[in-house]
């Protein structure tokens, strides 16, 4: 796919869009390339901690909720940090107009640690075009293009599996972390 192709997959409300994100959620990013291998290592040495932290609860013989929301939210990272240290490496660059190719002659788009993280779950659940919506609501609300979108996030399976575990220990493991 190129930048910014989509593909319905449930009609208007599931879209496969693709887009690469060059920082953090959102997009946001921080000091250029510098910036990127500071996150990149910041994510490497975040793993490393959680899987040491999941080892001791495993150890200690927690029980399961506890263990699911965390290992949730590792897998997710982990997902995010191969996205991001390899993907520049093995894929040329992609464009609004090029598909980007496999393992490239010339080498990929980026150097170890700089890559991109591919985001491609687009929910539009509620889509208000600016022309068509009552005029008591603000014009605020309205983005750039003239439409309020419920959910106008891209994300990917990682984004949901972070936000899964995160979800899964503030609703049913607030025993667990007033604890810890």
């Amino acid at each position: 796919m190129t930048i910014g192709q989509e593909i319905s997959m449930a009609g208007d409300w599931f879209i496969l869009h693709f887009t690469e994100n060059n920082g953090m959620a959102f997009g946001l990013q921080f000091a250029g390339e510098w910036g990127k291998l500071a996150l990149s290592t910041f994510r490497i040495l975040a793993v490393i901690v959680i899987l040491i932290y999941l080892y001791r609860l495993t150890r200690k013989k927690v029980r399961f909720g506890p263990l699911f929301g965390i290992s949730m939210i590792l897998a997710g990272a982990l997902g995010n940090i191969i996205d991001s240290v390899f993907y520049g490496m093995i894929f040329s660059a992609s464009s609004y107009h090029t598909v980007a190719s496999l393992l490239p002659d010339a080498g990929g788009y980026a150097t170890l640690l700089h890559g991109k993280v591919v985001d491609m779950l687009y929910f539009p659940l509620l889509v208000l075009r600016q022309s068509e919506a009552p005029s008591w609501i603000p014009n605020f609300v309205f983005g750039g293009d003239g439409y309020f979108i419920f959910f106008r996030p891209v994300f990917n399976i990682a984004d949901s599996a972070i936000t899964t575990g995160v979800l899964w220990l503030l609703l049913f493991e607030r025993k667990f972390l007033r604890g810890h």
